[in-house]
């Protein structure tokens, strides 16, 4: 319940202060920037050395992968049909892709399923999500930013040298090491400000009445996220004929609120910074029933 509770209040805390002009209005930026270039770099750190494979940890990594690359799929389309701009595509390949699978995706399927199901979670968080906002939310938000033709070099560039993916890579030459208490607390501390800092720069940003032309591509964002991705992902466990606890987990993790960080990147690369936030913030509180009942569907 601390986490539901420290979700709601982060938001909250930034609305107020939002409404209050406390902070300068390049405060959301600012704090987005510190989420990007210092906590996820920590979190990416501590946590993917940790990690351990075994054959049934496939499932998450290949339902996770699967919902994302057609949820992509979707979006593109479903921007063109509506001739979304350049810049709203950009948002919505973000933050319709990116799952929160961690900070909502722990203490959901804990509460639901027990301990014994987060190691799934860690995996479809880690070598799905993690990878891919490191990645592909690297090259997304370097491509529709960019008002210029990029190159591939360019794009390869930016993805090599954005800290996250320093930190992924640097992390995979780390696995199996155990860090120096010092080191793990350190990293612990700047990797636990993730939540927190970024769901305030979330309250800056969000409006509780949205302008027209926010509505329709806000619809189709927590649309495809919220509901038509946990179908794929019901769709790709019905067609291996997958039914079990990685399924399930999976199944879940595909139907979460968007993730956070894909909210800050958007912001940061200034991709409809204004409908990012409203997407994740308002995704959030309303994940909070559908993945609910998305569990009892499933269960």
């Amino acid at each position: 319940m601390e986490n539901f509770a420290l979700i709601l209040l982060a938001i909250l805390i930034g609305y107020v202060i939002s409404r209050l002009n406390i902070f300068s209005k390049d405060a959301p930026t600012i704090l987005n920037q510190f989420v990007i270039y210092i906590s996820l770099p920590a979190m990416i750190l501590l946590q993917v050395p940790k990690l351990s494979f075994s054959i049934d940890m496939v499932i998450p990594i290949v339902i996770a992968w699967s919902v994302m690359i057609l949820s992509a799929i979707l979006i593109l389309l479903l921007s063109r049909f509506f001739s979304f701009s350049r810049e709203i595509t950009g948002c919505l390949m973000l933050v319709s892709i990116l799952t929160n699978s961690s900070f909502l995706g722990i203490p959901i399927i804990n509460a639901y399923m027990g301990e014994s199901a987060l190691a799934y979670v860690l995996v479809y968080d880690q070598l799905g999500t993690f990878i891919a906002l490191a990645t592909y939310g690297t090259f997304i938000a370097s491509y529709y930013s960019n008002k210029t033709q990029l190159t591939f070099k360019i794009i390869t560039l930016k993805v090599f040298t954005f800290p996250p993916v320093i930190a992924l890579i640097t992390s995979l030459f780390l696995m199996g090491v155990e860090f120096n208490p010092i080191i793990s607390k350190v990293l612990n501390s700047f990797a636990s400000t993730i939540v927190p800092v970024a769901l305030v720069a979330v309250g800056l940003q969000l409006k509780l009445k949205l302008p027209k032309e926010d509505l329709k591509p806000f619809s189709v964002a927590l649309s495809v996220k919220l509901i038509i991705a946990p179908i794929i992902a019901i769709g790709i466990s019905s067609l291996f004929n997958w039914n079990n606890q990685a399924s399930i987990v999976s199944i879940m993790e595909a139907g979460m609120a968007p993730m956070i960080t894909a909210g800050a990147i958007a912001s940061m690369a200034g991709l409809a910074p204004r409908l990012s936030s409203a997407i994740v913030g308002y995704g959030i509180l309303i994940s909070f029933i559908t993945t609910g009942v998305l569990f009892k569907v499933i269960s």
